[in-house]
């Protein structure tokens, strides 16, 4: 077991310089900048034709990463370019900001896929994992730290490479699916308890409800404002399809005790071959848990969904989440597709 009682900053090693990576198909390397956000997003999109392609990434998740204050594009991201100039591979590594009991180095990117197995995701990864040990060798708080990554199931030579650097698979995320032509559960929620939509005023109260919620979710930390902001401002986050659960106290006063956020992209239908939305999060204070309110929202999603003329409504749950929230979906109609897996490494 490894000892937290020391500061992180004691228990990593870290590079004082960055590995140069090398390769005999790159002609450069260098730090991405907002000019090339468009070019990192095809990139991306190829990417997601051949790991994952009933979903793709939005060119708005790029661009955000050179407004965010936590991010610095000069240390933090990497491109490597070919002869003609073509952006072939990127690297991402974020520190993510909240740390009250995890401080985590995020590791994202890849390889064009027709270039793969030739050794440029090699230079890569070595590049974004020495990086990750400078930042979590900043840190001074006696918390686990790790060096985290995820890759979908049918990518296994995305496991296979963060294996060869020391991260391991250490937890399983699956995709559910809920067919919105099956009929839609009625729920009934106890006294006291009120669903409505979510309206962008509400979205600091959603904010604190959502850190609150997922404390007690494996690796989860509080949202920074200017990430969440992001989020429900977003060309995708779609109002319509997302609710609130609001509790009454003995004053009269209400306050939030759940939530369902939801976005749709477009760009998802083709690849995936139907219309649908993305729940994005569903959570419950812990204190409420058990009154149904989860399934009180995900019935208002699911109807709203079908009524925006949606075939599939779509989610990720952590296969092991002490919530029980499995069984929840899985009681709501929704069914396993997709494995999505977790790979860190621990200090």
């Amino acid at each position: 077991m490894t000892d937290h009682t020391t500061p992180l900053s004691a228990r990593v090693t870290a590079p004082a310089q960055l590995p140069v990576p090398e390769h005999a198909e790159v002609a450069l390397w260098r730090p991405a900048t907002s000019d090339d956000i468009d070019a990192i997003w095809e990139l991306e999109k190829a990417i997601g034709r051949a790991d994952h392609p009933n979903y793709v990434l939005e060119r708005d998740q790029i661009a955000e990463i050179f407004d965010f204050s936590f991010v610095d594009p000069a240390t933090d991201t990497l491109v490597a370019l070919d002869a003609d100039g073509h952006v072939v591979a990127d690297g991402l590594v974020v520190l993510q900001p909240g740390q009250e009991t995890l401080v985590k180095a995020n590791l994202s990117g890849g390889v064009l896929p027709a270039l793969r197995g030739r050794g440029i995701g090699r230079e890569l990864l070595g590049w974004q994992v020495a990086r990750a040990h400078q930042q979590l060798a900043t840190s001074g708080k006696m918390l686990p730290g790790w060096i985290s990554t995820f890759s979908d199931e049918r990518a296994p030579q995305n496991g296979r490479l963060y294996a060869r650097f020391g991260l391991a698979c250490t937890r399983y995320f699956l995709t559910l699916d809920r067919l919105l032509t099956d009929p839609i559960r009625e729920v009934t929620v106890g006294a006291g308890i009120r669903v409505a939509g979510y309206t962008p005023e509400l979205s600091a109260a959603v904010h604190a409800a959502r850190d609150a919620a997922f404390m007690d979710h494996w690796s989860s930390q509080p949202i920074p404002d200017e990430s969440w902001n992001a989020y429900v401002t977003g060309p995708s986050f779609t109002n319509d399809l997302s609710f609130v659960a609001f509790a009454t106290e003995p004053d009269g006063s209400e306050h939030v005790v759940g939530f369902v956020m939801s976005s749709v992209n477009e760009d998802d239908w083709a690849a995936a071959g139907y219309r649908s939305s993305y729940i994005g999060l569903v959570g419950v204070l812990s204190g409420w848990r058990g009154r149904h309110i989860a399934q009180a929202l995900l019935a208002a999603q699911l109807a709203a969904s079908r009524a925006a003329g949606h075939e599939r409504a779509t989610l990720d749950v952590d296969s092991a989440s002490p919530t029980g929230a499995l069984d929840l979906y899985t009681g709501m109609g929704f069914f396993a597709t997709n494995r999505e897996l977790a790979y860190v490494l621990e200090f």
